[in-house]
């Protein structure tokens, strides 16, 4: 069986998946195993998410805002300063609030198997450090092909730029974008702190990534296979979130030893100008609700 992601190998989000291919091979006597097309190799994540969907390719591992477009309820858990820690997003994640996001994505032709981490996101560019809403006034700033993610970067007066992951470094070395935002172990592996030498940490989204699997595929496996699929999927998370936590670190020591200038933000003033577009991204009573609930869970 074939599992995409555009991170490349040894990132954790890819060896999670490996760790959930050799759980599914042993549960399954060696019947189901997995061939994993890391760094981009079989498309983006929109394109590959498109093909996952019809079957092209069985599991995919993806980020949470190409799916924002497909189903509703995934906008709920990217709307940035939602989380108020990475504990908090595990245990909303891991209980019936994140059951039901991965269960709408079926009728979309998805089966939502579990959430991997993506850590906190910031903001980081060529230009300059950015302490205020108006420091990021004029920038250029590539974002996920989604609205929502469009959306935020335009409520705090910079350009978005909707554009791949794998475009983003060439992009920010020959100007045709001032920055990005993304967590430390993106802005490390892909290189993007060699030339964009600002960051700043907003922490504006603990947004997760998702990894799901082909309807077509999942339709076709026997009751027994299914449930060891869900199972394997459910088992990796833990060795996904230590290999993560470990990242962040390494990731965070060699963009400080780059000479990275990397300075602290007060969210408050980010967070208060994002209000109207909570506002306008929740278009359902469901949506609402479940923001509600998740708010409930802070300081838990």
């Amino acid at each position: 069986m074939t599992a995409s992601d555009t991170h490349p190998i040894g990132y954790p989000t890819v060896e999670g998946v490996r760790r959930f291919g050799e759980l599914l091979a042993a549960a399954t006597d060696g019947r189901l195993d997995l061939r994993i097309y890391a760094g981009g190799q079989l498309g983006n994540e929109r394109d590959t998410l498109e093909i996952t969907s019809f079957g092209g390719i069985d599991f995919n591992r993806v980020n949470l805002a190409p799916l924002n477009s497909i189903e509703p309820l995934t906008i709920v858990a990217a709307l940035p300063f939602l989380f108020e820690s990475i504990g908090h997003l595990r245990r909303v994640l891991d209980g019936p609030i994140g059951n039901e996001i991965l269960a709408s994505l079926e009728p979309h032709g998805l089966i939502g198997l579990c959430f991997y981490d993506s850590g906190a996101r910031s903001f980081y560019n060529t230009r300059r450090p950015i302490h205020r809403p108006d420091d990021m006034r004029g920038l250029k700033l590539r974002v996920p092909s989604s609205d929502l993610y469009i959306a935020m970067v335009r409520s705090l007066g910079a350009d978005a730029v909707p554009m791949p992951l794998d475009e983003v470094y060439q992009s920010l070395a020959q100007g045709v974008i001032d920055g990005a935002e993304n967590n430390w172990p993106s802005f490390e592996n892909g290189r993007h702190y060699e030339v964009a030498r600002y960051y700043s940490l907003t922490r504006h989204l603990l947004a997760p990534e998702v990894f799901v699997m082909s309807k077509v595929k999942y339709d076709a496996l026997s009751d027994r296979d299914r449930e060891a699929v869900r199972r394997s999927a459910k088992q990796s998370v833990p060795f996904m979130r230590r290999l993560w936590d470990a990242q962040v670190e390494k990731s965070r020591a060699i963009v400080m030893a780059s000479g990275v200038k990397v300075n602290e933000v007060d969210p408050a003033p980010f967070a208060e100008r994002m209000t109207a577009m909570w506002d306008a991204a929740l278009t359902t009573p469901r949506q609402r609700e479940l923001v509600q609930m998740i708010l409930a869970q802070r300081g838990g």
